[in-house]
């Protein structure tokens, strides 16, 4: 089975010295998702939590929506030509009675550990394949203090990334600021799948009282992600992207770019943030 991490040598330069050592690098490969065994998406993920992040992309696409619409999520043997597994194909059975969206059957996609789901889908698409509207969930208001302080909370959890640099985390916090769970993968979108997918495996869904941070920026597939969730507030500490903030305007999600130290940018959203508040310890 693949593993997180992987050893290759380098070649060292620092201050004119030269020297060869082995380093620690962030395992990378591909994981083909099948649905009730038909192809249905390829991603480029760290090795981990596999049967999460295939149910979790599902949950995203509209698919899944509770732990009673997942039969169950097996490896694939004989995914190479001489018939052994590779722990890389994984195929997703539904519950009888799940009914499976035109969207989902009639393509067939690729996505990188970078961009998601590249051009798949249309704000009217996550508004009407929405099982969890976020306008409909209970009032959460978070004071900018505590979001301040969550940035550091996720980098302090990052196990993987202090050995290898190379990881983008993801993590779930309640609008207390406790750390429900932390995935970390080389694809930002992958690390969010896999929170999800473990929420759905739970019962937990929706995440209605949850915070969504990421260590990256804030893209559209994120937002969409969130909104599938039923998680009311995605934060990230870089930018977020303006397909991005269109999608939270349109459906409730609280959208926080930049959020670094005691500054942040709300673009969306701003009526769950305490902002008088955050004026007073102006």
């Amino acid at each position: 089975m693949g593993r997180v991490t992987e050893r290759r040598k380098v070649i060292r330069i620092r201050d004119g010295v030269v020297s060869s050592r082995p380093d620690t690098l962030v395992a990378e490969e591909p994981l083909e998702i099948r649905l009730n065994g038909r192809p249905l998406a390829i991603t480029m993920r760290t090795p981990g939590d596999d049967f999460a992040l295939a149910a979790g992309f599902l949950v995203s696409e509209g698919v899944l929506a509770a732990a009673s619409d997942l039969q169950n999520i097996v490896y694939c043997a004989g995914a190479t030509a001489d018939g052994s597994n590779t722990y890389n194909v994984v195929d997703v059975r539904t519950a009888p009675e799940v009914v499976l969206p035109d969207i989902t059957l009639e393509r067939n996609v690729y996505t990188t550990s970078s961009c998601g789901l590249c051009g798949k889908a249309s704000l009217d698409a996550v508004r009407t394949t929405a099982r969890f509207p976020i306008a409909d969930t209970p009032p959460v208001r978070v004071d900018p203090g505590l979001l301040a302080s969550l940035p550091d909370r996720l980098r302090a959890a990052q196990r993987v990334f202090d050995r290898t640099g190379g990881l983008h985390a993801a993590a779930l916090f309640t609008e207390d600021g406790e750390l429900v769970d932390i995935r970390e993968d080389v694809g930002r979108h992958n690390a969010v799948d896999k929170l999800v997918g473990r929420a759905l495996q739970s019962g937990d869904l929706p995440l209605s009282r949850s915070i969504l941070l990421v260590s990256g920026r804030a893209s559209f597939e994120l937002a969409q992600k969130a909104v599938m969730a039923g998680i009311p507030m995605l934060a990230a500490v870089s930018a977020p992207s303006s397909l991005a903030v269109d999608l939270a305007a349109e459906t409730g999600l609280t959208l926080v770019g930049f959020l670094r130290g005691s500054s942040m940018n709300v673009y969306a959203g701003e009526d769950r943030i305490a902002l008088r508040a955050a004026a007073a310890q102006g």
